[in-house]
This record gives C-alpha cells, sequence and structure tokens, in this order.
C-alpha cells in the first residue's frame, strides 16, 4: 500500500497545471502613452514576448 501511494505522489509531480503557451498567453498590446513609461528591459521582455507568439501561435500585428 505504502509503494503505491509513494508511486502516485512522485507521478502526480511530473503533471503540468495550465497548457500550450497559445492557450494560456495572448499578445501584449499598448497604448501610446504606455510605451513612453517603459524601460528598455520591459519593452525587450514585451517584445520577445510577442515574437514568440507571433512564431507559435501565429499572432498578427
Amino acid at each position: 500500500m505504502v509503494k503505491i501511494l509513494i508511486l502516485a505522489l512522485l507521478l502526480a509531480g511530473c503533471t503540468t497545471a495550465g497548457g500550450s503557451f497559445c492557450a494560456v498567453e495572448h499578445p501584449i498590446r499598448l497604448t501610446m502613452a504606455e510605451v513612453a513609461t517603459l524601460s528598455d528591459a520591459s519593452v525587450a521582455a514585451i517584445l520577445a514576448h510577442n515574437l514568440k507568439g507571433a512564431q507559435l501561435c501565429g499572432w498578427k500585428p
């Protein structure tokens, strides 16, 4: 009985919550006012996110 419980706990640790990137994410669209206040690092992160979505999910600009 203990072996079955340990096996079940180990297998439960291998599951993922959520879904694919395309199922759980969406393009980040900003207003001009928001763009003006972003740091260069934030702009780069948003651009990377949107490019990934374009490649994987077919997002359009």
